[in-house]
C-alpha cells in the first residue's frame, strides 16, 4: 500500500499529541484516526479529518503515557490504506522541589512531589554555581522522592537540575541552594607593631564571606569590621591604639547561613617611654627616677634600678600606667646608677634607660702613711671606698706640695722625690661623679739616710777592729751599730754615738775570727736602712775542699768553704799520677772555686787547697775526681750485608775505658739493644733487625762515674723488595693499573720506573706511599708495551728491583667512512690512523639486508682503506674497525652505506580500461630497497603519478587517466639515495566508446 509517513509531536504539552502525515498519491477521501494505551487494546479517543487534511491533535491524555495509534486513510474506489504508531507523551515536571542543608556543611537533600502522570524514571544532576562544574550525575526509579548529596565543600551554592524521564522526553525543574559554612579554625592574633595587629586563621575555605569584628577591650568600642571573601587566611589591622589589649571575633557566612567561630585576645607593643632621667633626691643618698608618659595604653611601668659600671639589677619597683617618677631611698654613698624604665602591657614591654646618676661619696676609712723605710718616699693607703675615684694633698709644714687624682679601685700611692727624715702631712678625700667627700688627715716622716763608706779593719790587731764612716750630710740626728760574730750570728755588742761622730774603736776580740758590723743613722722614730763591714782576725784553714767534672771534656772545678778569719789567698795545687806534669795557682781571698782546663780528657786528678794568712798557713786534705772522657767522633750507621742487618763505625778521641754502643727505633726513641765494646774497637755489625727500618745509633764513652754520649747516629736496613707484581691495561684509559703486596719490614715508599719498550728515552718515574699496593700510571701511549719496575724505599736506600712488562690497550681507529663509488657491487672503507701503536686491524663488513656478517679482513697495522668487491646490489651494508693490540681491542663506531640498485627489466605497459594503465616489471638479484613509477603525459608532458613503492612491487595501475590518451612511463629502483631507472615507455588508454561498447 501507500505509505502515510505518520509522525508525531507534543509542541511542549504533555496531556496532547499532534499526529501529521503526507496526503497519499492521488489524494484521499477522508481519515480516521484511533488512540489507545499501549498494549491495551481498549480504544480511548478516535477522530476523523476530511480530504486534504495532514494533521491531528489529541488532548486531554495522561502525561508521560505511551498509546498506539492508527490512522486510516480512505482511498478512491474504496481501498484504505493505514499505519500503526505508537508515541508517548512528554511527563510532568515535579512539584514542590526543595533543596536543603539540615545545618550540614558537606551534603545536601533534595526532596520533591511526583507530578501528574506517568514516568520512565528521574534524572538529576547537580552543579556547583561559582565554578560552573557538573558534580553529580544520578538516575533515580520513578518512585523515588528525596536523594542526599554527600561530600559537598562547605559554604558553597549549588544548583540542582531534576528531570523526569518518559522515554525520550523529559521534564525539568530547578533549585539552588548553599551548605551551611564551616567554621575557621586555628585563629591567632599577634602583634605587628604598635598600632598594628596580624589576624590568621586555617580552614578559611569553607565560607562565602568572612566577617571580622575588632574591638577595643578597655572601651569596648568596635575598633573595625571586615567582610572578606572566600579564601582570605590573614588579614593586618592597622592605626590601633599602642599597648592596648583587643578582642577579635571571627564568624563564616554562605548564603542564609551563618556560623560563629572563634575569637582571640592580643595586646599591641606598647610604646617606650621618652626623656627617661635619674638624678638626686632632697634626702641624702636618694635618687628620684622621671620619664615622659608615652602615647597609647599599658598596665604599668616596670622601674629597675641599675648598679655599677655593669648596671647589675638592684631594685625592681612597678608603679601605675600614669605614673611618671619614682623615688629610691637608702642607696650606696658614692654609687653610680642608672635606671630602666620597662613599659608593659600585656605580655609585651618596651623600655628605655637613663644616664648614669651618683650618689654623694663618703671619705676613705684606714688611712696610713708610711716611709717603709725609704728616705726620699712615703706610701699612702686607705680602705676602698665607694666612688669614682680619690684626691691626694701632701703637705709639708702645712704647705701642700703634692695634689694627685687616682681612679676607683686604687688604695695606695708613692711619693717620690722626698726629703729624708722630714714630717709630712697627707689628706684623702673621695669622688664620685660631681660630688667630693670630707678628707681623711695623717702624718709621718720619712726614713733618714744610712751612713757612707763604712769599713771595719783589723789594723795588724788580733783582738780589736777599727770602725770609720762618712757623715750624712742631712736628716740624722745620731748613729746606732751591733757588732755580730759572722760565722756564728751572735750579736756581740751595740754600739750608740752622736751624729758628728765618724769612727768607733771595738775592744776585746777573738783572734781570728770574722766580724760583722752593721750601722744605721737615726731621725724621728725611723732607722736609716742598715750599712755593714767585714774583717776578720787571724785565719782559719778552709775546709769542705772539692773537685768536680765542669762536664767540659778538659776541665775540672775547685770548690771549698768559706774559712773563717781573715785571709790573704789560696794557693792550689793540682796533680795526676799518669802525668809527670803539675798545675799550681793562686787565688784572692774572696775566690772559693776555681776552674782548671787544658786537661787530660778521662783522666783522675788530685788537688789540695792551702790557705795563706799572714805568716800563717793551713793546707786542707786531697780531693780527687776524673775528667769526663771526650765524645767519640765520626760515627758512621751504615746498610749490613743482609736486609736485617746494620754497620756501625767510629773514631776514638782519647781518655775513657770503654764504649757501650745503645740502638734505638729511630721513631720511638726506646733503646732495643746495649753492646759494650772494648776501647781500642772502632766497629760492630748489629744484626737480627727489620728490613727498611730507621734506627738511631748513640755510642756512650766512660770514664771513673762520667759517661758522655757520641753524636747521634741515624741509619736505615735496606727494605725488602715487594712482591706479586702485576700491571693491567686500564679500559679506555691508555694507562697501567701496577699492584704489588707489601713485603715484610718496614719502608718510607715506593718507587716506579716505567719505560716504554724499545725506548731510548729516560724512563718515567712515581712515587707511592708506604702502605699503597697499587698505583695507576696514566698519560701513555695506545697500543703500546712498557717494563715496569719497582723498588721499595727506606731513607737514601732502595730494594732490589722487581719487573714485569705489560701493554696498553690501543686507541680506536676514528673518522670512519664507508663510501659507494658508484657502483652496484663495490664499496670503498678509510678511516684515519689512530694514536699510539697496535699489532694489526680487524675490519669486518656486515650485510643490513641479510642481517649477517659476510666478510672479515685482517690488515698490516699502517693500512688506512679496504675496497669490498662482488656486493649485492642494492643493499645496505655496515663496516667496524677494530684496533687489535695482543689480547686487547678497540672498535670504531659502525657507518652504514648502500649499493647502487639495479634498473628494473621487461618493463610493460597495458590499459586494461579507458581511465587505467598497468605498469608490470622485472628485478635483477636481490632488487632494490623500493621502487618509483612517474607517468607523465606525453603531449603536455604533465606528471599525471608519481607512487613510491615497496621493494616487493613488480606492478602498479595508474588510474583516473584520460580516455585515449598516450602517457611516458618509467620505473626507478631506489636503494638509500641511490637509484636507477628504465627507459621509457610510451602507452595509451582505450577510448570511451570502444569501452562502451
Amino acid at each position: 500500500g501507500t505509505l502515510l509517513n505518520v509522525s508525531v509531536s507534543d509542541h511542549g504539552r504533555s496531556d496532547s499529541l499532534m499526529l501529521s502525515w503526507d496526503e497519499p498519491e492521488g489524494g484521499a477521501k477522508g481519515y480516521f484516526l484511533a488512540l489507545s494505551p499501549l498494549g491495551s487494546g481498549m480504544l480511548l479517543q478516535n477522530g476523523s479529518a476530511g480530504p486534504n487534511t495532514t494533521s491531528f491533535w489529541f488532548h486531554g491524555l495522561t502525561p508521560g503515557m505511551r498509546y498506539e495509534i492508527e490512522v486510516i486513510a480512505t482511498l478512491a474506489c474504496m481501498d484504505t490504506t493505514s499505519q500503526i504508531i505508537t508515541a508517548q507523551t512528554s511527563p510532568s515536571p515535579v512539584r514542590n522541589l526543595t533543596l536543603s542543608s539540615g545545618g550540614s556543611s558537606t551534603s545536601l537533600r533534595a526532596a520533591w512531589a511526583h507530578g501528574h502522570g506517568q514516568r520512565d524514571g528521574y534524572h538529576l544532576a547537580l552543579w556547583h554555581s561559582h565554578s560552573q562544574t557538573l558534580l553529580r550525575n544520578v538516575s533515580l526509579l520513578p518512585s523515588a522522592s528525596t536523594f542526599l548529596f554527600d561530600g559537598l565543600l562547605a559554604g558553597s551554592e549549588y544548583a540542582l537540575k531534576v528531570s523526569t524521564l518518559a522515554g525520550s522526553r523529559q521534564a525539568s525543574t530547578s533549585i539552588h541552594q548553599w551548605t551551611a559554612p564551616s567554621i575557621p579554625t586555628q585563629l591567632r592574633l599577634s602583634p605587628g607593631s604598635s598600632t598594628s595587629l596580624v589576624a590568621s586563621w586555617a580552614g578559611a575555605a569553607g565560607a562565602a564571606w568572612l566577617h571580622l569584628e575588632l574591638r577595643d577591650l578597655l572601651t569596648q568600642k568596635v575598633s573595625t569590621t571586615l567582610s572578606a571573601r572566600r579564601g582570605l587566611s590573614s588579614y593586618t589591622f592597622q592605626h590601633l591604639h599602642p599597648g592596648t589589649q583587643y578582642w577579635l571575633g571571627l564568624s563564616a557566612t554562605a548564603g542564609p547561613y551563618t556560623a560563629v567561630g572563634p575569637n582571640a585576645t592580643a595586646w599591641t607593643y606598647p610604646l617606650s617611654p621618652d626623656n627617661v632621667t635619674l638624678s638626686s633626691a632632697e634626702e641624702q643618698n636618694s635618687l628620684q627616677a622621671r620619664w615622659s608618659v608615652p602615647g597609647g595604653q599599658r598596665d604599668f611601668y616596670l622601674v629597675t634600678l641599675q648598679e655599677g659600671e655593669d648596671s647589675a639589677p638592684t631594685r625592681n619597683i612597678s608603679v601605675g600606667g600614669d605614673n611618671d617618677h619614682v623615688t629610691f631611698h637608702g642607696l650606696s654613698p658614692g654609687q653610680q646608677y642608672s635606671v630602666q624604665v620597662v613599659v608593659v602591657a600585656g605580655p609585651y614591654r618596651a623600655s628605655a634607660q637613663s644616664r648614669a646618676a651618683w650618689t654623694e661619696p663618703q671619705a676613705p676609712s684606714g688611712v696610713s702613711l708610711s716611709s717603709q723605710g725609704s728616705p726620699h718616699s712615703l706610701l699612702a693607703s686607705w680602705e676602698q671606698a665607694t666612688g669614682e675615684g680619690y684626691l691626694l694633698v701632701l703637705s709639708l709644714a702645712e704647705h701642700p706640695v703634692r695634689n694627685s687624682s687616682l681612679p676607683r679601685g686604687v688604695t695606695s700611692f708613692t711619693y717620690g722625690g722626698l726629703h729624708p727624715g722630714t714630717l709630712y702631712t697627707f689628706e684623702v678625700s673621695t669622688v664620685a661623679g660631681p660630688y667630693t667627700s670630707s678628707a681623711r688627715r695623717i702624718s709621718n716622716w720619712t726614713y733618714p739616710l744610712a751612713p757612707e763608706e763604712l769599713t771595719l779593719s783589723n789594723g795588724g790587731h788580733s783582738t780589736s777592729l777599727q770602725a770609720s764612716w762618712r757623715a750624712v750630710s742631712s736628716g740624722s740626728t745620731g748613729y746606732t751599730g751591733t757588732l755580730w760574730e759572722t760565722k756564728s750570728q751572735e750579736q756581740v755588742r751595740n754600739v750608740t754615738v752622736g751624729s758628728d761622730w765618724t769612727n768607733v774603736t771595738l775592744e776585746n776580740l777573738v783572734p781570728g775570727r770574722q766580724y760583722t758590723l752593721e750601722m744605721a743613722a737615726m731621725a724621728g722614730p725611723y732607722r736609716s736602712p742598715v750599712r755593714s763591714a767585714t774583717d776578720w782576725t787571724y785565719p782559719l784553714a778552709p775546709a769542705g775542699v772539692t773537685l768536680t767534672n765542669t762536664r767540659r771534656p778538659m776541665g775540672l772545678s775547685a770548690f771549698w768553704d768559706k774559712a773563717a778569719g781573715d785571709v790573704d789567698q789560696f794557693h792550689l795545687q793540682l796533680y795526676s799520677k799518669s802525668h809527670a806534669a803539675q798545675r799550681n795557682t793562686s787565688v784572692g781571698p774572696n775566690t772559693h772555686n776555681f776552674t782548671f782546663l787544658g786537661l787530660s780528657p778521662g783522666t783522675q786528678y788530685f788537688l789540695k787547697v792551702t790557705v795563706l794568712a799572714g805568716p800563717y798557713r793551713s793546707s786542707s786534705h786531697f780531693a780527687t775526681e776524673w775528667t769526663y772522657p771526650l765524645s767519640l767522633a765520626n760515627v758512621s750507621v751504615q746498610p749490613g750485608r743482609k736486609p736485617q742487618e746494620l754497620h756501625v763505625s767510629w773514631v776514638e778521641s782519647g781518655g775513657g775505658r770503654d764504649h757501650l754502643v745503645q740502638l734505638s727505633v729511630a721513631e720511638s726513641l726506646s733503646i732495643i739493644r746495649n753492646v759494650s765494646v772494648p776501647r781500642g774497637v772502632t766497629q760492630l755489625d748489629l744484626e737480627g733487625l727489620v728490613p727498611g727500618s730507621r734506627y738511631r745509633v748513640e755510642i756512650i764513652s766512660q770514664a771513673g762515674p762520667h759517661r758522655i754520649s757520641s753524636q747521634t747516629a741515624i741509619g736505615y736496613t735496606v727494605p725488602l723488595p715487594p712482591r706479586s707484581l702485576s700491571a693491567s691495561p686500564v679500559s679506555m684509559a691508555w694507562a697501567l693499573a701496577v699492584h704489588w703486596e707489601a713485603a715484610p719490614g718496614q719502608r718510607d715508599g715506593y718507587l716506579l720506573s716505567v719505560l716504554e719498550e724499545g725506548s731510548s728515552a729516560q724512563p718515567r718515574s712515581l712515587e707511592a706511599g708506604k702502605d699503597s699496593t697499587n698505583v695507576t700510571v696514566p698519560q701513555l701511549e695506545p697500543g703500546t708495551c712498557y717494563l715496569v719496575r719497582i723498588w721499595a724505599v727506606a731513607g737514601p736506600y732502595r730494594s732490589l728491583p722487581e719487573n714485569i712488562t705489560s701493554c696498553t690497550v690501543p686507541a680506536a681507529p676514528t673518522n670512519l667512512s664507508l663510501v659507494n663509488p658508484g657502483s652496484s657491487s663495490e664499496l670503498y672503507t678509510s678511516w684515519n690512523k689512530p694514536p699510539g701503536r697496535r699489532d694489526h686491524y680487524h675490519v669486518t663488513l656486515y650485510s643490513l639486508s641479510t642481517q649477517s656478517r659476510i666478510q672479515v679482513q685482517t690488515l698490516s697495522p699502517d693500512a688506512l682503506n679496504v675496497t669490498w668487491t662482488h656486493l649485492e646490489a642494492g643493499s645496505k651494508f655496515a663496516v667496524q674497525v677494530t684496533a687489535v693490540k695482543g689480547s686487547h681491542e678497540a672498535s670504531s663506531i659502525n657507518v652504514t652505506q648502500w649499493t647502487y640498485p639495479l634498473a628494473p627489466v621487461n618493463l610493460t605497459l597495458s590499459s586494461p580500461s579507458a581511465s587505467a594503465l598497468v605498469v608490470s616489471w622485472a628485478v635483477v638479484g636481490q632488487g632494490a630497497e623500493g621502487f618509483v613509477v612517474d607517468a607523465h603525459d606525453t603531449v603536455s608532458s604533465t606528471p599525471v603519478g608519481h607512487t613510491l613503492l615497496g621493494g616487493d612491487a613488480r606492478s602498479h595501475i595508474l588510474r583516473k587517466l584520460s580516455p585515449g590518451t598516450c602517457y611516458r612511463v618509467a620505473v626507478r629502483a631506489t636503494a638509500g639515495p641511490f637509484h636507477a631507472s628504465t627507459p621509457n615507455l610510451t602507452h595509451c588508454t582505450r577510448e570511451c566508446d570502444a569501452l562502451l561498447a
